[in-house]
Formats: C-alpha cells, sequence, structure tokens
C-alpha cells in the first residue's frame, strides 16, 4: 500500500487515495484530503456531510445512498458535486475518512 504524508501524519492510503485505517481520521486529516480533492476550504455545509457520512458509516458499515445522502442532508445532488467537485463517492467519503464505498454512494 501506498503511503502518503498529510500535514506531518504519514497514513496508508489504497490506489485512489482512501485512507486504510480510519481510526486514523481527524479533522485535520480531513482538511488536508480537502485540498488534494480541489476542496481548499472545509464549509459547515462540508461538515454537514462529512460528518453525516461518518455517523451513516459507523453505524451501519457501509457507505449511504447518495439518495439516502441527499434526503437525510437536504442537499441536492448537484449542491453536493458543488461541494465535493469529485463526487460523493470520491470526494465527500475520501475526505470523511471512509473506504472506497463498492457502489453505493
Amino acid at each position: 500500500m501506498p503511503v502518503i504524508e498529510l500535514d506531518g501524519v504519514q497514513v496508508e492510503v489504497d490506489e485512489d487515495g482512501f485512507i486504510q485505517q480510519p481510526d486514523l481520521w481527524s479533522e485535520e486529516l480531513a482538511r488536508a484530503i480537502a485540498k488534494t480533492e480541489d476542496v481548499p476550504e472545509l464549509t459547515e455545509d462540508h461538515w454537514k456531510v462529512i460528518n453525516y457520512l461518518r455517523e451513516y458509516y459507523q453505524q451501519f458499515g457501509i457507505a449511504p445512498m447518495i439518495r439516502k445522502l441527499c434526503k437525510d442532508t437536504g442537499f441536492q445532488l448537484k449542491e453536493i458535486y458543488d461541494l465535493f467537485p469529485s463526487g460523493p463517492a470520491k470526494g465527500a467519503c475520501k475526505i470523511a475518512g471512509l473506504p472506497k464505498p463498492t457502489g453505493c454512494v
């Protein structure tokens, strides 16, 4: 597995840049990952999505389906893409420290 350094922390990632040890996730790490996903600053709306994804994953062990993500956060799909240009699966889940989704988001 490749190892990257983000803000002084070495983290194992898969070939797509998803962290492999979710317990190493922190808000600081999220900010560092966000910069690699063309998200220069995490706003309150970003955190609403990130926290929702983390809570859902902790409860169910998978990322939510896009429809559920939109319904539960109140964001339209276009708004999710505005917040996370690489999309809910690649961008949002990666920043939230989730494993790479298998078609769920």
